[in-house]
């Protein structure tokens, strides 16, 4: 019973992401997530009890992915901090360039809600960010970045700039101008 009520959940909480990423909060329906989960609304309320419930899970569900992702963008070889962000971006602007890219999903359902500081999917995107911004300080520290929490507040400022501006004007050079900022930055704190 408890795979299945697993499985279950998977299955909307999938549903659910593909949903959001792709519409966004407002446009989606509770009766339109339960038919692309393959499960009735009751199945649906049963697990989770109301849309704003079901978005922060999806976004806790999707953190350790989204993470991971990003660490696995930085593993190419770099003794220096600027080398490690060059690469970054590098992987950021793939990113930028897929087919159909429409950013981070946690940003842009935060913005969705921008007039609801205490929902609960801007404190999922909230801690998020901030496992981001704190993985990206380690890094850096590793690396010999002085004041590396200062450089990884400054970076995430850059990312999360670059990638609202790629979604608005959609060109990608706005990563490679962030890159160009990053790696100055990173240059004057090993300096």
């Amino acid at each position: 019973m408890i795979a299945s009520t697993n499985r279950t959940k998977e299955r909307i909480l999938s549903a659910a992401y593909d949903l959001l990423y792709k519409e966004g909060f407002v446009r989606v329906s509770m009766d339109a997530i339960a038919q692309a989960a393959g499960v009735t609304k009751r199945t649906l309320y049963y697990h989770y009890e109301s849309k704003d419930g079901l978005a922060a899970a999806v976004l806790d569900h999707q953190h350790l992915y989204a993470l991971e992702r990003i660490q696995g963008w930085s593993t190419g070889p770099a003794e220096t901090p600027s080398d490690y962000l060059a690469g970054l971006f590098q992987q950021i602007e793939a990113w930028a360039s897929e087919r159909r890219w429409l950013g981070s999903g946690f940003t842009r359902l935060t913005m969705e809600l921008a007039d609801l500081p205490g929902h609960p999917v801007r404190r999922a995107a909230h801690q998020h960010k901030l496992a981001v911004e704190s993985w990206l300080s380690s890094e850096l520290e590793r690396l010999g970045a002085r004041s590396a929490k200062e450089l990884a507040r400054q970076v995430m400022l850059l990312i999360e700039g670059c990638l609202s501006l790629v979604l608005i004007h959609g060109d990608t050079s706005y990563v490679s101008a962030a890159a160009k900022a990053a790696t100055r930055l990173a240059n004057c704190s090993t300096e």
